[in-house]
């Protein structure tokens, strides 16, 4: 069993649902039902399906949770980014989040690399 909590890309996919939980605040409450709920499941899955991934007995089953991880992280961009279109986020928050996402996009595709090259 793999110890999630020694990977990069955990740690920086627990950072940014934490972040997606702070912006996600501040979304107006018709949103709640909306792109809120839908902003927070995507971002919570990123490091819930690593921790899931890293418990799986075989190498496949671990790359195919990173690469569930990895699309829940452009989902998660992606809406983030339709906040920012639709004038729900600060504009002091949007260039900090993109660097998050992007960190977070590019460490989990090289972790997920290095694994199939293996």
């Amino acid at each position: 069993m793999r110890d999630h909590t020694k990977l990069r890309a955990f740690e920086l996919a627990d950072e940014l649902a934490l972040l997606v939980y702070q912006v996600t605040k501040g979304l107006p409450k018709e949103e709640v039902y909306g792109l809120t709920s839908q902003m927070r499941r995507s971002a919570v899955s990123v490091p819930s399906n690593i921790v899931e991934g890293c418990a799986r007995k075989t190498q496949t089953e671990y790359v195919r949770f990173l690469d569930i991880a990895f699309g829940s992280c452009k989902e998660s961009h992606y809406q983030f980014g339709l906040a920012v279109r639709l004038g729900y986020t600060g504009d002091n928050d949007i260039g900090y989040f993109e660097q998050k996402f992007t960190e977070t996009e590019k460490v989990i595709a090289a972790l997920i690399r290095s694994l199939r090259k293996t």
